[in-house]
């Protein structure tokens, strides 16, 4: 499976309001053969804007979910976005996974909040991350912070997932997440992680970059530096070994 995801400056404000701006990047990488395309944390309506979150804040029936299906289905392939959800007088961060023919295929809210800004903005999530099929293959979801935890990942490993899609905005001074954590997660479970980072400045906070595709044995397939980026990869099938690998860990656990 060939996926995508890109490493974005932050948006401006009319653009985080607004995810018109994803169509043309998605046709072009559907005329590529991608597949999944991965977009960074809390995209609408930006991440270090917290008077935005509550004020801007949609159901999953509003419009930024109809857009970006429209987006999705109009260019032939799937979108796993960030951004802030209401349900009811509650918001969250969320993310959703939007497969080519416009249909949400998975949603979750972060549980790990990171900080005195998304505490203050967002309620925590309750529900475990969901994993779910699409082309063939076991798809599992979380955000930023939740992939420092180890049982987060495992949780979803247990669940089937080959595959997690992670949009993130991992502040700069925390490169050892994409340098260690996430090769760890990856290789620890034997699944790919897909992890989308920003990179710049919004407001009075600078995001680090060092977005990655990583390989079920941990390895890099593409990563991006200090620069916007698309990182482009085909996802290895997990081999025989990682299977086993895998395999053999769930059993001492279980045991």
């Amino acid at each position: 499976m060939k996926v995508a995801l890109l490493q974005l400056l932050p948006r401006s404000a009319a653009d985080s309001a607004d995810p018109g701006w994803l169509e043309p990047v998605a046709r072009n990488l559907a005329a590529l053969g991608v597949e999944i395309m991965v977009v960074p944390e809390l995209i609408l309506p930006g991440y270090n804007r917290p008077e935005a979150h509550r004020e801007q804040a949609q159901p999953v029936s509003g419009k930024w979910i109809q857009q970006v299906g429209a987006i999705a289905r109009s260019a032939g392939l799937a979108i796993t976005f960030g951004w802030a959800e209401r349900s009811g007088d509650k918001v969250y961060n969320a993310a959703s996974f939007i497969g080519a023919d416009g249909s949400m295929r998975g949603h979750y809210r972060k549980k790990q909040l990171f900080g005195p800004m998304e505490r203050e903005s967002f309620q925590h999530g309750a529900e475990t991350p969901p994993v779910f099929e699409y082309r063939g293959h076991r798809i599992g979801m979380l955000v930023c912070y939740d992939i420092e935890f180890p049982e987060h990942a495992r949780v979803l490993a247990r669940q089937g997932a080959e595959i997690l899609v992670v949009p993130t905005a991992n502040p700069a001074g925390y490169g050892h997440v994409n340098e260690f954590l996430v090769p760890a997660r990856a290789n620890e479970n034997a699944v790919s992680i897909l992890y989308a980072n920003y990179i710049g400045a919004d407001g009075d906070l600078t995001f680090g970059g060092g977005s990655l595709i990583v390989g079920p044995d941990g390895r890099a397939l593409a990563s991006a530096g200090k620069a916007e980026a698309i990182l482009i990869a085909d996802l290895p099938k997990r081999s025989e070994f990682a299977e086993a690998h895998l395999s053999t860990q769930l059993k001492e656990l279980r045991d």
